[in-house]
């Protein structure tokens, strides 16, 4: 009983191009002011630099303030 095995066929291998450092970076800021101001809201928010009065973002963000280790009572 012989089997035959086809032979692999040469597919052309795809090629990968480089992301330029300059299409990277508008990313980069977006996203490092965004993870910046979501960590001043769950770290630093209700307290001495607080900008929205009130207890709601503290409310909304309190699991959040525990599970990264933030004291807030």
């Amino acid at each position: 009983m012989a089997q035959s095995v086809p032979a692999p066929s040469a597919q052309p291998v795809p090629e990968i191009t480089p992301i330029s450092l300059k299409a990277i970076a508008p990313w980069a800021v977006f996203f490092g002011i965004l993870m910046l101001v979501l960590l001043y809201f769950v770290g630093a928010e209700q307290g001495a630099t607080a900008l929205v009065s009130g207890e709601d973002v503290h409310e909304w963000v309190h699991d959040g303030r525990h599970l990264l280790g933030f004291p807030c009572h």
